[in-house]
């Protein structure tokens, strides 16, 4: 489907005080809304995806998978600080005509969700079926779903959490200082910071991923006679690669710092006020093996939202589990909505 972009009310107010001018969302859709306009999915999506949700999450959506075009209204909008069309470092400033680079303001999930709503709002969808993302994607819904809890009727989070952990943070600030020991970043210009873009990546990975994930896949045979370039090594060059040449430091930088900032409970009395406000039908899913977003953050979240169902999606592939895991996703899905679909 063809790629829409929404322009933001100029300037868009962000949480920390500052403002985002021109800005702009990169969206799209897929199927029709029904005649009761009741069929409405939005997905949130991750750290480096994009608003084409049938090609990052294939098997989950999709024609023939669990959310299909034939069935549902699927809205999936990029993020404003990502390279995919939306409003971004390197976009231009109305004011100087140059991208910002390191200047781009601070974003917020909460800043993220506000876009979406924004959108939601001039789309004319004055009910959401079913809000649902992982990971980075998981946070906004919540923020989401926080802020405007009369708009979603189901509401999935998978892998994700109420406030982002030190630990997250931590993993995300030596991302940053591999982007920042490249002294191109510091150059403000197209291409900055891939070499350092490209170790982050092989940091991010390392969280991403599990103990399990590399011995299966990545460890070499008894008799490899290799002393170096081992096959976990060159995996991660590879990812690193492929990274650099679909996305930048910059956006990486602010999505990061975005992610950071994850609180539900701020300015609203704490994480469980914020949780118990949520009156969509929820699905929480954790993964076993994940080390980023470990179980015990999905079960705050089930514990919190009243009437939340929480399961936990048995993979060995860490937290990358929420997009490789679609048919245990599905599964799971079949059985939370299996209640609506039986009145």
């Amino acid at each position: 489907m063809p790629e829409h972009i929404f322009e933001l009310p100029d300037p868009f107010p962000l949480e920390s005080g500052a403002v985002l001018a021109g800005a702009h969302v990169a969206y799209r859709t897929w199927g029709q809304l029904n005649a009761a306009r009741d069929n409405a999915v939005w997905v949130c999506h991750a750290l480096t995806a994009n608003a084409d949700v049938l090609d990052w999450w294939p098997g989950l959506f999709g024609p023939g998978c669990f959310f299909d075009p034939t069935d549902w209204f699927i809205v999936c909008a990029n993020v404003l600080g990502s390279c995919y069309g939306s409003t971004s470092p390197l976009s231009p400033d109305p004011a100087t005509g140059r991208p910002r680079y390191q200047e781009f303001p601070l974003l917020t999930i909460r800043d993220l969700a506000g876009a979406h709503e924004a959108l939601r709002q001039e789309l004319g969808l004055d009910r959401i079926h079913t809000l649902i993302g992982g990971s980075l994607g998981g946070q906004q819904a919540l923020e989401w779903a926080v802020a405007q809890p009369e708009v979603f009727d189901h509401l999935v989070v998978i892998a994700t959490n109420a406030r982002h952990s030190a630990w997250g943070i931590a993993f995300n600030e030596a991302q940053r200082l591999a982007i920042e020991a490249d002294p191109t970043y510091h150059a403000n210009e197209p291409g900055g910071g891939d070499e350092g873009l490209r170790a982050a990546r092989a940091i991010a990975l390392l969280s991403y991923r599990s103990y399990a994930a590399y011995a299966a896949t990545q460890t070499e045979a008894d008799d490899d006679p290799r002393l170096r370039d081992y096959r976990a090594s060159t995996y991660q060059r590879y990812q690193g690669d492929k990274l650099v040449a679909r996305f930048d430091a910059y956006s990486y930088v602010a999505l990061g710092r975005a992610m950071d900032t994850h609180h539900l409970g701020r300015h609203r009395g704490g994480v469980p006020a914020a949780l118990a406000a949520v009156r969509a039908r929820t699905l929480v899913l954790g993964i076993t093996s994940d080390v980023l977003f470990p179980v015990d953050e999905q079960r705050e979240l089930a514990q919190g939202i009243a009437g939340a169902l929480y399961t936990e999606l048995d993979s060995g592939f860490g937290h990358d589990g929420f997009l490789l895991e679609t048919v245990q996703i599905a599964q799971r899905l079949e059985r939370f909505y299996a209640p609506a679909l039986a009145q």
